[in-house]
């Protein structure tokens, strides 16, 4: 999961952000209008990547689209779909669309386009399909010639007859005359993380701003300011495991959702001078 972690985030943001480029990527054709929904479904540590309401210029309704991102093709994709079927169903009342993206190949593997399930007696039967989309066939060229400004950070990760330094230039050049001020930067790193996947060369990585770009980069930095906390927060946990044995669900999960830096770095203090769990969470509750 550690390794995903950079990947994940940066897919995320451009959901969020710039659906309506894996919406083309996705083969969505023609005038719509978008928005992200994923904070609005229910039991959120079950989210798909991505839920976009989606109005095509002409339907009456709006749809649905689900979005899941893979860097490797992974069988347990398909109880991951069900599961986002499932919750959108319950939550909205239609059966969406699903989409995934598959951002790498890893052997022969292939994500399924498909899952059916039985119920034992069996009296009922549940089948699904989606579109699955790897990046990897798609034409880079014509990716580049979209009007939408979403679909850029995925070109690295595209089929291309060009250089690797051809194609990252023409990504950053679009970046630079199209990006809006306050969105450059975090497009700029988050190219750089995609493509990373493929190209692990700082020469290249240079094309799309380097280091500086990354720095600049209001999300890379929040992503950085999380994964020193969970750090700390892993770190701590297993001092005071160590300490004290088992530590309680209840607890562990009190300590995860601490988003206070300053405030975790009191906890690991009074971890080492604490003379017992109870002693330890009585803290917890004095400085919260």
């Amino acid at each position: 999961m550690a390794e995903r972690f950079p990947y994940d985030r940066s897919s995320k943001w451009l959901i969020q952000h710039h659906g309506s480029g894996l919406l083309r990527l996705g083969g969505l054709k023609g005038s719509f209008t978008w928005k992200a929904l994923q904070a609005e479904v229910v039991q959120p540590r079950r989210l798909p990547d991505g839920l976009l309401e989606v109005h095509v210029e002409g339907a009456s309704e709006a749809d649905y689209f689900i979005l899941e991102i893979e860097t490797y093709p992974e069988r347990e994709l398909e109880e991951q779909v069900l599961r986002d079927l499932a919750l959108v169903y319950l939550d909205r009342g239609v059966l969406p669309e699903v989409m995934v993206l598959v951002l790498r190949p890893r052997g022969n593997l292939d994500a399924p386009p498909e899952v059916e399930r039985t119920s034992r007696l069996p009296w009922t039967n549940w089948k699904s399909r989606w579109r699955v989309v790897e990046l990897w066939t798609l034409p880079a060229d014509e990716a580049l010639r979209l009007d939408d400004l979403g679909v850029i950070p995925w070109v690295p990760l595209m089929q291309s007859a060009e250089p690797p330094e051809v194609v990252l230039q023409r990504c950053r050049e679009r970046i630079d005359q199209q990006a809006r001020p306050d969105e450059r930067a975090n497009l700029l790193a988050v190219t750089q993380v995609l493509s990373r996947l493929r190209y692990n060369d700082s020469q290249l990585q240079n094309i799309l701003g380097g280091s500086q770009a990354m720095i600049e980069s209001p999300l890379i930095q929040e992503l950085l300011e999380q994964r020193t906390k969970q750090t700390r927060c892993a770190d701590l946990l297993r001092f005071l495991s160590g300490r004290f044995g088992s530590i309680p669900e209840p607890l562990v999960n009190a300590l995860k959702a601490i988003a206070d830096e300053q405030l975790l770095e009191q906890l690991i203090d009074a971890s080492a001078v604490c003379p017992d769990l109870k002693a330890f969470q009585d803290r917890l509750e004095s400085i919260r």
